[in-house]
């Protein structure tokens, strides 16, 4: 059987993805099994970062963790081009998904000019906001969004595309929108099948 995530020997195009043999040997601090990144990613900080099992990320994801640690659970696919700026700590819980050109800051400049801001500027110039992101169990973040640092979002929630999340979100809400806001509850059907899921994968 092919192996989707191989690299095509035909298609210069595709690079493929690094499997979990290979990126354990890389510094990450732990890699699980059944984990698929693509070869177009930026990841900065290995020894910063935790990756559970059955986790997709896809071209052109940027990790920033040189000064903050990441920890991904398992079953979380990371879309194209999403951008994680983990200075103050990102976490992804089990069933997280972020769709296309997510980006999750835990860390910004102060905008209202009271400070420099970029990281070329030494830091006792910098205004820096740094706070923990934390996205709970079945989380999923539509495409565009903006997560700010200290935001956290609570189990079961998603966050629809283009949207602004400035402030922790509850649980099992849907949310949308500039700033996030509640628009209806969420389903909780998802745990059901993700308890059958667990069954039969078990199953021999």
């Amino acid at each position: 059987m092919t192996d989707p995530f191989a690299p095509s020997s035909h298609n210069p195009f595709d690079r493929g993805y690094y499997g979990p043999e290979e990126l354990r040997t890389f510094g990450f601090a732990a890699v699980g099994e059944d984990v698929r990144i693509s070869k177009t990613c930026t990841i900065i900080g290995l020894p910063n970062i935790t990756i559970g099992s059955h986790v997709r990320i896809d071209d052109k994801v940027t990790i920033i963790a040189a000064s903050g640690r990441v920890s991904i659970g398992s079953y979380i696919h990371v879309g194209e081009s999403c951008y994680l700026s983990a200075a103050g700590g990102i976490t992804l819980s089990d069933f997280c998904g972020l769709s296309q050109g997510v980006r999750v800051y835990s860390v910004t400049d102060d905008y209202g000019g009271d400070h420099l801001t970029n990281p070329t500027v030494p830091k006792g110039y910098l205004g820096l906001q740094i706070a923990p992101v934390f996205l709970g169990r079945h989380v999923i973040i539509g495409s565009g969004s903006v997560i700010l640092p200290g935001c956290t979002i609570g189990e079961g929630s998603s966050v629809g595309a283009l949207s602004l999340v400035r402030t922790s979100l509850d649980e099992w809400g849907v949310y949308a929108g500039t700033p996030a806001r509640w628009a209806k509850a969420r389903s909780k059907k998802l745990l059901e099948l993700e308890k059958q899921m667990m069954i039969e994968m078990q199953s021999p």
